[in-house]
């Protein structure tokens, strides 16, 4: 008894937080391109926010389940189906043995996050169920799902099972759900705010100003591993040899084409390219859902403001937890 796969989809992985601590190893970090959906998926059926679930990338993945779940879709709105019936996002939902949930083609955002009550039942590799591509390790078997792949739920967490019966015998979703764009923004043209990266002041002012008063559009060349941009190029000074050096999700590297390049969650582990600016973690999330031919603006901010704007994301995300956990114990009492 498990989760078949019907159809796989554009892209279908196992992600959570990442692989912390070994970079200096060669092996990247990973995990899910916009956490923050991936952490809210998890509150909402009552698991740890780091707990594995789907990351599904802009459509068509299609799972029959064998056996009653407690799911929860968030992210980009892929016009879920259940049975071929809409499945409201953002929410716990009971999907029944027998049904069959297909995402359909996005209208906003480019990734959804599908989380199970207890999550998914696969090993860690070193210390995380992230699937690395490139290397194949990682998640189920080291690959993006595949048709007739089956895979299982762990058992569900306390506050999974109450929701789970209270479900049983009720609607097979609440009524209430979780007010997103205080999270991330699923819009097609974003400002993205960046702090100055390393070789920032090698490039001329002329480009620096094009650099943020023009816009730059995210090219079909985007994955997981980075979203090269097409605008106005941006040259240095003079030529300058970079030696390799360590590089992070949202880093701005800028080749010798003068076309930008945002390192994502699959990123190397080092770079040799110019650095222009760093995107704010605070912004990561809604720079992930971001498609092709999506439209940035870049804005830039302190390392002050950066963190102000990190901690205010913390702070309403710590207050969703306890107020899910709090509201899912009273509902289920």
């Amino acid at each position: 008894m498990g989760i078949k796969v019907l159809q796989p989809g554009i892209l279908a992985t196992i992600q959570d937080l990442g692989r912390y601590g070994f970079q200096k190893f060669g092996v990247i970090v990973g995990g899910a391109m916009d956490s923050i959906s991936l952490r809210i998926a998890n509150l909402l059926v009552g698991n740890s926010q780091g707990e594995g679930l789907l990351e599904v990338t802009l459509y068509g993945t299609t799972l029959l389940f064998e056996s009653d779940e407690l799911i929860a879709i968030t992210g980009g709105n892929l016009q879920p189906t259940i049975d071929g019936k809409e499945v409201p996002m953002w929410r716990p939902i009971l999907i029944r043995k027998g049904s069959v949930l297909k995402f359909n083609a996005a209208i906003s955002g480019c990734r959804s996050y599908l989380s199970f009550s207890g999550g998914i039942q696969i090993p860690k590799v070193m210390d995380s169920k992230s699937t690395y591509l490139r290397a194949k390790i990682g998640g189920f078997e080291g690959r993006k799902l595949q048709k007739n792949d089956i895979f299982e739920c762990d058992k569900r967490t306390e506050l999974g099972e109450r929701l789970f019966k209270q479900l049983k015998n009720k609607p097979t979703y609440v009524s209430w759900s979780v007010y997103y764009t205080s999270f991330v923004t699923l819009k097609k043209s974003q400002i993205i705010r960046i702090i100055r990266g390393s070789e920032y002041e090698l490039f001329d002012e002329k480009s620096l100003k094009k650099f943020f008063s023009t816009p730059y559009i995210i090219t079909t060349n985007a994955d997981r591993m980075g979203y090269r941009l097409e605008g106005e190029a941006i040259q240095l000074k003079e030529p300058f040899e970079l030696l390799s050096e360590g590089v992070t999700f949202g880093t701005i590297q800028v080749p010798s084409n003068g076309q930008p390049i945002i390192l994502m969650a699959d990123r190397q582990t080092t770079g040799g390219y110019s650095k222009i600016g760093q995107v704010i973690s605070a912004d990561l999330p809604s720079l992930a859902q971001m498609q092709a031919n999506g439209r940035i603006y870049f804005k830039e901010v302190t390392l002050e403001e950066a963190e102000w704007a990190l901690i205010q994301q913390e702070k309403k995300l710590n207050k969703l937890a306890l107020g899910l956990r709090l509201k899912g114990y009273k509902e289920c009492e």
